[in-house]
């Protein structure tokens, strides 16, 4: 043990947006339960690389015992987080998760309040099979449950002829998000994924998730982004290439 610095986590500032994770080449920090956590000591070099991502001031370099930072453990766990297996599908017993493709009645006019355009069930991502059939070449969304609420036009101009992936990226496991997405990806090659998220920090975390599903997956694909204002207005759409640049 050496008397060095290392980073610490204010978890009441933390509101879990996961923009630090990005920007920790080292793979020191994670988010559990809605918060960043350090995984180890030995992981985190101390240099502070992930201080000026935070929006909350979350993140500090404080000095204290601790032990050398390890780079050979960074590559081990680096190494982890590619190859870990996918977890298991999980609740497929519960009606909940039974897929089906739905028949849309013919809508109305657009401007006007018309029927559903959901085209399957279920639509939350914890619930869906890698290889389920309305996933199979589809252009999907992953849909932050925020989002879904404000956004008005949802039936209209985003559902339409597309699947939809629903959760939260501060309340849920990000990590289970990321597995599953992958898995997705691997299994089912859907033709393009979109983000659709909340103007807040926390949500975020969903663009976070969505690269590194591409990451886990293997797979070659632009990131669509739709941002949400919390009165319901789309504040910016664009797309995240396989560097991570916005156009």
């Amino acid at each position: 043990m050496a008397l060095r610095k290392i980073i610490e986590i204010d978890e009441e500032k933390c509101d879990g947006c996961g923009q630090c994770i990005l920007s920790c080449a080292e793979g020191a920090l994670e988010i559990v339960d809605g918060k960043a956590k350090l995984v180890g000591d030995i992981l985190c070099d101390g240099l502070g690389a992930c201080l000026g991502e935070c929006p909350q001031d979350a993140l500090h370099l404080i000095e204290r015992e601790a032990p050398e930072f390890d780079e050979e453990a960074v590559h081990e766990r680096m190494a982890r987080m590619k190859s870990d297996a996918p977890k298991p599908a999980a609740g497929f017993g519960c009606p909940s998760s039974q897929a089906m493709i739905m028949t849309m009645p013919p809508q109305g006019d657009p401007g006007e309040a018309g029927a559903s355009t959901l085209g399957h069930w279920p639509v939350k991502l914890q619930l869906m099979g890698p290889n389920t059939p309305f996933l199979k070449g589809a252009d999907l969304v992953l849909l932050a449950d925020c989002a879904a609420a404000s956004n008005p036009a949802l039936h209209q101009k985003v559902l339409p002829g597309k699947a939809i992936a629903m959760g939260c990226p501060k309340l849920d496991d990000l990590q289970a998000h990321i597995d599953k997405l992958a898995q997705i990806l691997a299994g089912a090659k859907p033709k393009s994924l979109t983000v659709m998220f909340m103007d807040v920090p926390c949500c975020k975390g969903f663009v976070y998730a969505a690269q590194k599903a591409v990451e886990k997956a293997g797979v070659d694909m632009p990131i669509g982004l739709i941002q949400i204002g919390r009165n319901g207005d789309v504040l910016m759409e664009g797309t995240l290439d396989k560097d991570g640049k916005l156009s």
